[in-house]
């Protein structure tokens, strides 16, 4: 289990186009006590390949709304990011894979940002999560990053 508020992946694949409708990679990791899993995973989105990770909470819908997160993943000088609120464990991977709701790397970009000849993957994945806290006094929600 990873313990903390940022994490850095990387997913290598030696041939990407074999991999169809998979989970690559669940990881496990608490951030304050709190327990996220982290997906990564492949599949069709109509006739275009592509690579999705992202975010569940182990908790209620409600309780995963008091969090933020960011997925980022980038190379060669681009970078593709996605940030929004993790998703509760009650719903599925394929409810939330179904939904889009994560970050969605075509496999053309992805193969881009694995450089070389483009027949390896080789993604470098980063995020953070973060609780909002809000201010009463000012009626603000105050990103609390990793205190």
């Amino acid at each position: 289990m990873h313990t903390g508020c940022t994490f850095n992946h990387r997913y290598v694949k030696s041939n990407p186009r074999e991999v169809e409708n998979a989970t690559w990679m669940l990881t496990v990791f608490n951030y304050f006590g709190q327990c996220f899993c982290l997906h990564f995973e492949a599949f069709q989105l109509g006739i275009a390949p592509v690579y999705m990770e992202f975010l569940r909470f182990m908790c209620d819908e409600n309780d995963a709304r008091n969090y933020s997160c960011s997925l980022e993943v980038g190379a060669n000088g681009r970078k593709l990011m996605w940030e929004g609120t993790p998703r509760s464990i009650r719903d599925s991977h394929r409810k939330v894979r179904d939904s889009h709701d994560g970050l969605i790397i075509q496999r053309n970009m992805a193969l881009f940002f694995s450089g070389g000849d483009k027949k390896e993957l080789k993604l470098r994945v980063t995020g953070r999560i973060w609780k909002e806290q809000q201010n009463p006094e000012a009626g603000v929600c105050i990103p609390n990053l990793c205190s």
